[in-house]
């Protein structure tokens, strides 16, 4: 796979890093055509954190968490470049969060698995909920 994966939060994002944000999240069906910088970078500063998994200077993956900074925390929008999937690089986004919002207090992590991703969540600790099931106001887009 080449050089070692580098993790990094950040809180706006350059030009560039938009760029290749934006490709990660339309690569997904997240993000629609009139996607901008401008509202990424609102993404990005109404997060607790946003991660980004770099090889060679390329964003190969990300991840962010919001919260209410005092107990709980999601984690949202984690994606890796289907080429760079089983390189480890999403497992190190999802650790990289949880050791930021532990360290900030946060000790309630949960998340919504999506498009058959719950084995992958499963196999780094998260567990089913029990009586929960994840719902969506009317009209909202997935």
């Amino acid at each position: 796979m080449g050089p070692a994966v580098k993790y990094r939060f950040i809180k706006k994002a350059t030009p560039a890093q938009a760029k290749e944000i934006i490709t990660l999240y339309r690569a997904q069906g997240w993000w629609d055509k009139k996607a901008s910088a401008a509202a990424l970078n609102r993404l990005i500063r109404g997060s607790h954190c946003f991660v980004a998994a770099e090889r060679d200077g390329k964003i190969i993956g990300m991840g962010r968490a919001i919260s209410d900074r005092a107990g709980d925390a999601y984690l949202q929008d984690v994606t890796v470049d289907p080429a760079e999937r089983g390189s480890g690089a999403g497992r190190g986004i999802v650790t990289a969060i949880e050791r930021r919002l532990k360290r900030d207090g946060i000790s309630w992590i949960a998340l919504i698995a999506q498009d058959n991703s719950e084995p992958f969540y499963l196999k780094l600790g998260f567990k089913t909920l029990r009586r929960a099931r994840p719902m969506l106001a009317g009209n909202t887009y997935v």
